[in-house]
């Protein structure tokens, strides 16, 4: 099919699995269908539990699907791509954070191995596929890649989106001679669209010969892809050497993978100008301006079905398996950092119901729980609605071990038709078994049943936890901003927080904060997802929180929506009442008063550049050589005595830098 491109212009494993809008593992139904590729013999299915199936609307009427679970098992539905030649039908292979390390290929090697007879399949049906790469390209560190420059680190240099470009380049399906002839239109097909000018020049990679087809790949930058900060001065030079070396025009692409189906993917285009930290995953305006007129042009009443790529969730996805650096570091979400652009992405997908499915990495976990995966809507019974429009988000695993956070080595498998789709996933760990994850059918252009394929199959590992669904009214509610001039987040002065402490409350403002972990959090007023660390454990455990109210009222107007530029508080503002959250220590009766930031927000917005955190661990090196040479001390003796200093500081914490 055609691709075209458009546009104008600290513990490892330690995660957080915020069980917003989650269902209860224990006793939540499941139903299993066929993932019928490659090898029936090795997906794993069951057909011991019942069904759940999801509709997005606003009826969200549950029906049970358990009748049709043997039916499944049986194989008695059709292969949603069993038909040759079926324009509708497609397969897509999606690859989850690479981070290639060019010194140790053998996890990419046999990854690849385990794709190629899935993508030899499809080739062979229909000829509707496609790869598609997650970003991050690279490892973050040196790699032995640079002689001269020996500290270089190797992700977003010219050298390490050559071998990326290669690796994804190198995913060759032969073409059994008994198949050619019936696929003579799709190899004819796939000549047109490598010959039109819009078309994708990933595509120029498949062979001229009959005998072999190079698949062809999409690709998005991730928050590593423009760190090649020794080799280039500018974001803009590092993002134009990958867009070179990928054949790329735009950070973004589009790629009509079957009939009026369309594979969509944002990319990452700032690093060095970030201003918070480096590892937020930013979608600049103009991309941001482009997707959202692509979705008015094509939306679901005519028939489109978008599935989008981006390295990073947006929030309000209700993705629970998260990394707790990321939340610490606030770079959980797309545009984390800025609230407006964070939760536009979300606005979108409840506007523009021809999303279908949306795809990220970034965290480096497995597939092998629900929580990996959400639906547009859930059951009654299991909280509010989320309002996800028509949109199946799914969480991506990483493929080789090194990069792994919990051990687990996947990547996702899409297929499907006009029928629904399917997600699946590759386990690189189990010799390329392929499992169903979820299955998705159509009832419209607007609204799906989604069907979740088996139980959680990772809440037994130590580093997992759940916590409560953050809800008005639920136990962990506490504070009505309304009524509560005062409020003890705690039940007494003697109750203390502890690891185990589990609360959350809005304030006046319509901020939410919440202790997980003996950590302080805001979450996002309006999807519950969270932003970033207020107070950490350390500063927090044993201690009193409560909110006061100062006695002064003031005038709030939502500026962000059009139309209230000319508001004032009779005409369309609240008087919001100023709070002060505070922290008291029993021992010693210190209080401490924790200040929003400018914007009224209270999460850390202070993790501080990675390129000026590199150049000041340099800058400390050298320091270590001048003791080590002149003062004649030990490499240890030296690190212990070099101390940085900001002006009047000796450390940045605390400071907004």
């Amino acid at each position: 099919m055609r691709s075209f491109r458009n546009g104008n212009g600290n513990n490892a494993l330690k995660m957080v699995i915020l069980a917003l809008f989650s269902f209860d593992k224990t006793s939540t139904a499941s139903a299993f269908s066929i993932c019928s590729v490659a090898s029936r013999s090795s997906i794993t299915t069951s057909s011991s539990s019942s069904s759940s199936s999801l509709q997005s609307s606003s009826s969200r009427s549950s029906s049970s699907s358990s009748s049709s679970i043997s039916d499944w098992s049986k194989g008695l539905f059709p292969d949603m791509e069993a038909l040759p030649d079926d324009p509708t039908a497609f397969r897509v292979g999606i690859l989850g954070d690479l981070h290639i390390d060019p010194r140790n290929m053998v996890d990419y090697e046999e990854g690849r191995a385990h794709w190629i007879p899935l993508l030899q399949e499809a080739q062979a049906k229909h000829g509707n596929v496609a790869i598609v790469s997650l970003g991050d390209l690279g490892e973050s560190k040196n790699c032995d890649h640079n002689p001269i420059n020996p500290t270089e680190l190797y992700a977003g240099t010219t050298l390490c989106h050559q071998v990326a470009a290669d690796y994804l380049s190198s995913f060759v399906v032969t073409n059994d001679s008994d198949d050619n002839d019936d696929n003579d239109n799709n190899e004819s097909s796939n000549d047109e669209s490598s010959s039109n000018d819009e078309s994708s020049s990933n595509d120029e990679s498949s062979s001229s010969s009959s005998a072999s087809t190079s698949i062809p790949y999409e690709v998005i930058g991730g928050n590593h892809d423009l760190e090649g900060i020794d080799e280039f001065d500018t974001d803009a030079a590092n993002l134009q050497v990958f867009l070179d070396a990928h054949n790329k025009a735009t950070p973004q692409f589009v790629r009509e993978i079957a009939d009026k189906t369309l594979l969509v993917g944002l990319g990452s285009t700032i690093f060095r100008d970030a201003k918070y930290t480096s590892h937020e995953v930013i979608i600049d305006d103009v991309q941001l301006a482009w997707f959202e007129q692509f979705l008015r042009d094509h939306p679901a009443d005519d028939g489109w079905k978008v599935f989008v790529f981006t390295h990073a969730p947006p929030n309000g996805s209700g993705l629970r398996v998260l990394q707790e650096n990321h939340v610490v570091n606030g770079c959980c979400w797309l545009n984390h950092s800025d609230d407006v652009k964070c939760r536009k992405f979300i606005d979108l997908v409840r506007q523009h119901r021809c999303i279908k499915a949306w795809f990220s990495g970034h965290f480096h976990l497995g597939q092998d729980y629900q929580d990996s995966i959400t639906f547009p809507t859930i059951p009654k019974d299991e909280g509010p609605y989320p309002d996800r429009g028509s949109c199946v988000f799914a969480q991506t695993s990483v493929m080789r071990s090194g990069t792994s956070r919990d051990g687990r080595r996947q990547s996702r498998l899409l297929r499907g038709n006009a029928d629904g789709f399917e997600i699946c996933t590759v386990d690189h760990k189990k010799g390329g078994a392929v499992r169903l994850d979820a299955t998705i059918t159509y009832k419209d252009t607007g609204h799906e049943v989604g069907i979740y394929a088996h139980e959680d199959e990772a809440y037994g590992h130590d580093n997992y936890f759940k916590v409560y669904q953050p809800q008005p009214g639920d136990e962990g509610y506490i504070c009505d901003p309304e009524e509560d001039a005062m409020c003890l987040i705690n039940d007494d002065l003697y109750d203390l927080v502890t690891m185990e402490t589990r609360l959350w409350w809005r304030l006046s403002s319509g901020r939410v904060l919440g202790v997980l972990n003996g950590m302080l959090l805001e979450y996002d007023g309006s999807t519950m997802a969270p932003l970033g660390l207020v107070v950490t454990s350390d500063e927090l455990i044993g201690k009193v929180i409560a909110v006061v109210d100062s006695g002064v009222e003031e005038c709030m107007i939502d500026f962000d929506n059009v139309g209230m530029e000319g508001a004032d508080c009779e005409g369309g503002g609240m008087q919001e009442r100023e709070q002060a959250v505070i922290i008291h220590d029993p021992e010693g009766n210190d209080i401490s008063v924790i200040q929003p930031n400018e914007d009224g927000s209270y999460w850390r917005k202070i993790v501080r550049n990675k390129i000026a955190r590199m150049k000041e661990r340099r800058r400390e090196k050298a320091a270590v050589s001048y003791a080590m040479e002149m003062l004649q001390q030990t490499e240890d003796e030296a690190k212990e005595k070099v101390l940085s200093t900001w002006g009047p500081y000796t450390s940045t914490v605390g400071n907004a830098l």
